[in-house]
């Protein structure tokens, strides 16, 4: 009898979730990255003078992986009423992300570069607040589906990590250049991860989940035809004209 209850409690006690794991790795990504090259300076009195803006940028950005987090441990552990009732705050947040990613990137814009590797990074910001609002919008659209739906969260975040593993990468490698081709093959695993769930769960994928890898991927095609091209270049110098920022 009392292996028969103890039994019972071992299969209803708390086993996190594939989305919960994957939203854990995400996490590490974002503030170890950040944690080197933003937070520690900020602790240690290192880091030199920053526009506001960055800060606010940040703070928006580490509430939506903390929020993130939550969120899918009130899934884990079943509640559903609370986790619902953040959504409309989830929402909210999503929209200023996608507005203060764009604004951090035109503001970007004004300090000179001529290296591939600072187009490149353009590119990148230019292409993540789109992507992560697309991708966020498909999700809301599929809360009926709630598997179809977490798996869209985490396409929508993995579309904006790519700063996070950068910056772990060249801090935690000391790495003089920007690796993205490295960055790229962590987020695609994470992509294949989500297809590979989604089609062990449901037995089939999802067009939704499809068009959010292809959303995920595509960029990444496009990188090197676009990045070094003149017209991108002389594009992103007519953003940094406008830009009056001090």
């Amino acid at each position: 009898m009392s292996e028969a209850i103890a039994g019972r409690a071992v299969g209803t006690g708390f086993r996190p979730s594939f989305h919960l794991w994957m939203i854990a790795l995400m996490t590490f990504f974002v503030f170890g990255g950040f944690g080197m090259t933003y937070l520690q300076p900020m602790a240690t009195g290192t880091m030199p003078p920053t526009p506001p803006i960055v800060h606010v940028h940040g703070i928006f950005f580490f509430t939506w992986m903390v929020l993130l987090v939550v969120q899918s441990l009130l899934v884990n552990v079943k509640n559903v009423r609370l986790h619902r009732s953040l959504g409309s705050f989830g929402i909210a947040l999503a929209g200023t992300l996608v507005f203060m990613g764009l604004l951090i990137t035109v503001i970007s814009t004004a300090v000179p570069t001529t290296s591939d590797d600072g187009y490149g990074l353009l590119y990148l910001s230019l292409v993540a607040p789109p992507s992560f609002g697309v991708l966020f919008a498909m999700a809301i659209r599929s809360v009926r589906t709630p598997e179809i739906h977490r798996n869209l969260m985490l396409l929508s975040t993995i579309s904006i990590l790519m700063p996070g593993i950068n910056r772990l990468y060249m801090m935690g490698l000391g790495l003089d250049f920007v690796p993205f081709f490295g960055t790229y093959m962590t987020m695609n695993a994470m992509s294949a991860a989500v297809l590979v769930h989604e089609w062990r769960s449901n037995g089939r994928i999802s067009g939704a989940t499809w068009t959010a890898v292809a959303i995920i991927v595509i960029p990444q095609i496009l990188l090197p035809m676009v990045a070094p091209s003149h017209g991108f270049r002389e594009f992103c110098d007519s953003l940094g004209s406008l830009v009056y920022y001090r």
